[in-house]
């Protein structure tokens, strides 16, 4: 039998002491940042994303392993475990083949087999189901069976029992339901028609019939919903004679006295108990194969848009729209403090639209605002239009649409009052508007990762299992970032590897009554600050105020010696870091051997590869080298566009039928998966993420419907 590290190495094509030396940091209570960034040498550069998919599959397999041992002791308890069967649990690769295996050893609910077999007539179906030459007829053999004071008077209740084990005997067989599940995958056919009289969203699927190997995991998780909404009735679609065929095969014998009997029984067991739980069994796993791809998706979205590049260093405006309760506005600083706030009702008619204006007007030479991040809900186009008559008379200021997905979320939760208790709730949303363009990442991550609203079906996914997943995604781009220790929110800091809530807040503390940190080692004397915590955060954690300048890089702690080591073999010291006088370190490097100074150094490869780069650019965010965000000036109308216009866009979602881009109109226009490329590709992931800025053509407008088609291999030609 395979060991895990052994399974886990064959599964992600590793080696195996790379797999062995990441189950062991992660059995000692390290984080997959820390890991991922900190220890490459130990697991031969492994990204983030592998290492965190290892270590899930590294729980199944655990759990797998408990739950091979738990079957194994309640079989030896009923004294039925062979070494035939304990060899076939132990070698159960998934879950369903240990579940099929403990089947006819379960604990079941009173059943007519049991019932059958209180009645004394197990014996009878044992000898019927051997279906031997020599063998009387079944109804010869029932006749010995015949005991009204146990309920049975006659042959032919006796025969009812013992089809009733037999066709439980069946179901029960493992070997066959893997047989079955294979006819299955590659015959069966997902049907839905209609439930109702009823136009809906789902009237694509009124009359939808699709085998089950060329399903998508958005078509399953809509039929899932509209059967749920009660807009569908969906069935499993298997030809009948082909799936018993298969049944049978496995235990009919043919031209004996007993085989019609058994035959029925098959049908009997097919029908009644093993189709039905098959059924059942396969639409789970389907569903779970399209929730795992769609929490895929949601990670593969969140990130791009967690990494967007920030508009640093500049007055911000943030406008949440509103018909009824108007316009919110906040006038943030570069550094995101609150410097103004204001209501304005664009919305209720040209004197107050100018009204706006004007109040807008003053904000912005008062204050001094360059850009206005627009939030992109409801009144977000009339906000638009009377931004853009502002701009007209304030020239050197632009906008930006920003997707205001949770902002709601995030003004009425404990955090904003927290933060905000002066200001009221529609008045938060706007100031954390204006952040998310100067920082969409430090805004972010005070808000529920379901509620950003870059997936499909976010709230039908296993809620456990897509929190995880998309805490993972906010961790690894926090971490990836770094966080200047001095300015972090509680919010931001918890999500560094090694930090909990607690620590975060003890952070935020300890600054407040001691003055900015000087130092990564004054990170020790916060309360609950232990060893293992500091190892894990320190690397992460910037401090720009110290007098060394390594603590404002991602060097760990643990490498400093390597790096002034380093800085020395090379002719350099850390004055010259500082001063950002070290350009042509790379070049010396290279020159000097990499794998020489790497040995001199007392360090892998890959660290001092990350040494390097950490010290050409001290402090360096590594979205900064990302394209920057379009900010605009003017706004177009969905009635301006026309078939054949080629625009600039920015991808603001990928779902597996496409993307929807951006153009500049309060709708975003639909690029279908077939006019992203001149090539086959499964996924719109292979190529474009969120944030991309995209060429695209219009196919198509309509205005009523405010539905744009738009392709960007068409935009390739032109």
């Amino acid at each position: 039998m395979e060991t895990e590290i052994q399974l886990l190495a064959k599964e992600f094509g590793k080696n195996e002491t790379h797999v062995k030396n990441v189950v062991d940091l992660i059995d000692e209570g390290n984080s997959i940042p820390f890991i991922a960034r900190y220890r490459k040498e130990m697991h031969g550069t492994m990204d983030d994303t592998t290492l965190r998919d290892l270590a899930d599959r590294l729980t199944y397999l655990r759990n797998l392993a408990e739950r091979r041992e738990e079957i194994k002791k309640s079989i030896a308890l009923q004294d039925k475990l062979t070494d035939e069967l304990s060899k076939q649990i132990d070698e159960a690769k998934t879950l369903a083949v240990l579940e099929d295996l403990y089947r006819p050893y379960k604990q079941k609910r009173r059943t007519r087999a049991t019932i059958a077999k209180e009645k004394g007539l197990e014996p009878l179906a044992t000898k019927i189901l051997v279906q031997g030459i020599g063998l009387p007829a079944p109804e010869v053999l029932a006749q010995a069976f015949i005991d009204p004071e146990k309920g049975v008077n006659t042959v032919e209740e006796a025969l009812a029992g013992a089809s009733d084990i037999i066709a439980e005997s069946i179901s029960d067989d493992a070997g066959i339901r893997q047989k079955l599940r294979d006819v299955i995958a590659k015959n069966a056919k997902v049907g839905s028609v209609a439930a109702k009289e009823e136009d809906s969203v789902y009237r694509l699927y009124y009359q939808f019939d699709q085998p089950m190997s060329k399903l998508q995991s958005h078509q399953i998780l809509a039929i899932n919903r509209g059967e749920k909404e009660g807009f569908l009735k969906v069935n499993l679609d298997l030809d009948r004679e082909l799936a018993l065929g298969t049944v049978k095969r496995s235990v009919v014998k043919t031209n004996t006295p007993s085989g019609k009997f058994v035959e029925a029984a098959a049908e009997d067991a097919y029908d009644r108990l093993i189709f039905p739980s098959v059924e059942r069994e396969t639409r789970n796993a389907l569903t779970d194969l399209a929730n795992e791809g769609a929490i895929h998706n949601f990670a593969l979205n969140l990130k791009p848009l967690l990494m967007q590049p920030p508009v640093k260093g500049h007055v911000t405006m943030g406008l949440d729209p509103g018909y009824r309760n108007g316009c919110k506005v906040a006038v943030v600083s570069d550094t995101g403090k609150v410097l103004d706030t204001a209501v304005v009702y664009p919305t209720f008619g040209e004197r107050q639209k100018e009204e706006a204006i004007e109040k807008l007007e003053s904000l912005v030479k008062k204050h001094l605002v360059e850009h206005i991040a627009i939030g992109n809900g409801t009144a977000s186009r009339e906000t638009e239009q009377m931004t853009v008559e502002l701009i007209a008379r304030n020239r050197g200021v632009s906008y930006m649409i920003v997707n205001e997905a949770g902002a709601s979320v995030y003004s009425a939760s404990k955090l904003a009052a927290e933060e905000f208790p002066q200001y009221d709730v529609n008045l938060r949303s706007a100031v954390s508007i204006a952040r998310r363009l100067q920082d969409p990442l430090a805004e972010l991550v005070k808000i529920d990762p379901k509620a950003i609203g870059v997936g499909q079906y976010q709230h039908d996914m296993p809620q456990k299992r897509l929190s995880e997943t998309l805490e993972g995604v906010v961790e690894d781009c926090v971490n990836a970032v770094g966080v200047d220790v001095n300015t972090a929110s509680p919010s931001l800091l918890k999500q560094v590897a090694g930090l909990n809530e607690t620590l975060a807040k003890n952070i935020v503390v300890f600054r407040e009554e001691n003055g900015a940190f000087t130092g990564r080692k004054q990170l020790m004397k916060v309360p609950k600050m232990g060893p293992k915590a500091f190892e894990q955060c320190a690397g992460f954690l910037r401090v720009p105020e110290s007098k060394l300048v390594l603590d404002n890089t991602g060097v760990h702690p643990e490498s400093y010696a390597a790096a002034e080591k380093l800085l020395t073999l090379t002719g350099y010291t850390l004055k010259d870091v500082a001063a950002g006088s070290i350009a042509e370190l790379p070049e010396r490097v290279k020159q000097a051997g990499e794998s020489k100074l790497a040995a001199e150094c007392g360090v892998g490869l890959p660290t001092l590869k990350d040494v390097v780069k950490e010290l050409v650019k001290p402090g360096r965010d590594p979205r900064d080298e990302l394209p920057k965000p379009v900010l605009r000036t003017d706004v177009l109308d969905i009635k301006d566009i026309v078939p054949g216009m080629i625009l600039t866009g920015t991808v603001r979602n990928v779902i597996d039928f496409g993307v929807f881009v951006d153009i500049g109109v309060h709708q975003d226009g639909l690029v279908h998966i077939s006019e992203l490329v001149n090539r086959f590709i499964k996924h719109p992931s292979e190529v474009v993420s969120i944030g991309d800025v995209v060429k695209v053509l219009v196919l198509g407008v309509d205005v009523a419907k405010k539905r744009i088609s738009l392709s960007m291999k068409q935009a390739e030609k032109q």
